[in-house]
């Protein structure tokens, strides 16, 4: 809900920084590669209580994942590193919530595996938007341009990584904001799949025979 805002604000800055890293060729997927590492490396902080460097590590992932696309603009997009962006994005949506599960079970296994269920489908109603929408020709650059359709929601990436920041600050609100979150992605992935019905619900894509 809060990304095109976002982007409003935060993309001139990564345009520039982009365009000075790619004269000095560094790749898009390097960058995207340098924020997949720091997801783990989050993970691990969180996992062993320090919730403050875990977030410095969050923080990275995230700057890093906005700088690939500004790299690839200004060098070369391909979309092996569109696929690459959006694996490692999943990738960081998931362990930075398992993490909380490992740091402490008691309290936060079922509201975490609660959260990374929503995740999950909500993950698998934007993927399935994404691939009919490409069947159908359709393209937006409100998110700036991007390999996959981006299908906007009531949770996007900037709400996410809020929620990431509130529990690494405050990890006892964990449980209680993990519910909350889990119960707001089901909501996404239903309002987005009410969408793909009236947009696709009457669509017919003919594949041709070989």
């Amino acid at each position: 809900m809060l990304d095109r805002a976002v982007r409003k604000l935060i993309d001139p800055p990564l345009n520039f920084v982009g365009v000075s890293l790619a004269k000095r060729g560094v790749t898009a997927n390097s960058v995207t590669l340098f924020g997949l590492l720091m997801a783990p490396l989050a993970a691990v902080s969180i996992s062993l209580g320090g919730f403050g460097i875990g977030l410095i590590f969050i923080a990275l992932s995230r700057i890093a994942d906005g700088l690939d696309g500004a790299v690839a603009r200004a060098s070369h997009k391909s979309d092996f590193g569109g696929y690459l962006d959006i694996a490692s994005d999943f990738f960081f949506y998931g362990v930075v919530p398992f993490a909380f599960i490992v740091v402490d079970p008691a309290t936060n296994a079922l509201p975490g595996a609660f959260l990374l269920l929503a995740f999950y489908v909500n993950g698998a109603s934007f993927l399935g938007y994404a691939i009919l929408a490409e069947k159908s020709g359709m393209k937006t650059d409100a998110q700036g341009p991007k390999s996959l359709y981006y299908s906007n929601g009531l949770l996007e990436g900037s709400e996410t990584i809020a929620l990431f920041s509130v529990i690494c600050l405050w990890p006892a609100m964990f449980p209680l904001l993990a519910w909350g979150f889990g119960v707001l992605c089901f909501v996404t992935a239903g309002l987005r799949v009410i969408g793909a019905h009236q947009t696709f619900g009457k669509i017919t894509i003919h594949e041709e025979k070989a």
